[in-house]
């Protein structure tokens, strides 16, 4: 069996792709039972996430990236798609995880006080420099709008770090 992969790999290297048109025919209805057991896709996403990684192996072979054919075929490709399945996973959640990271630091800057509120806003979304929020805040000079902003910036951090300790214990699930 393993002369037949090794002239496999060098058909695909000359651009024959009949190895990989094979794989995919004896291979797509027992890897739609996988992905609908494993990860619960339909058929037909499964049939088109087996073809994309095939032609992500494809390209490993082509730009040399691999060289040889692994031991065990099928399981390498089926890892090559648990992968892409956990990073479409992970790319989908983003924006639910960013946005609750917003709203926390937001509700985190709401507890300041309004001179703090009031620096970070100069510094951070106007782009003003610590001279022109000294002139604004009233402060004696820039070392002392300075030394304002990294205290106020202290206590965003802390009032956060708080908020997410109380959070930790409800998150947690219930035993």
């Amino acid at each position: 069996m393993n002369q037949p992969l090794a002239e496999a790999l060098t058909h695909l290297r000359m651009g024959n792709q009949t190895f990989l048109i094979n794989f995919y025919q004896d291979n797509r209805d027992h890897f739609a039972r996988w992905a609908r057991r494993q990860h619960q896709q339909e058929p037909a996403v499964a049939h088109e996430l087996l073809r994309a990684v095939l032609v992500d192996f494809y390209d490993q072979v082509i730009d040399g990236r691999l060289t040889k054919l692994p031991p065990d075929l099928r399981n390498y490709l089926y890892g090559m798609a648990q992968e892409q399945l956990q990073a479409q996973k992970t790319t989908a959640e983003l924006p639910r995880v960013e946005a609750s990271r917003r709203q926390q630091l937001l509700r985190a800057f709401g507890q300041l006080g309004a001179d703090c509120q009031q620096v970070l806003m100069y510094f951070y979304f106007r782009g003003y420099n610590f001279e022109k929020v000294a002139g604004k805040m009233g402060f004696a000079n820039a070392t002392v709008a300075r030394l304002q902003k990294a205290n106020c910036l202290r206590k965003l951090v802390e009032l956060r770090a708080r908020a997410m300790e109380g959070e930790a214990p409800s998150s947690s699930p219930a035993a």
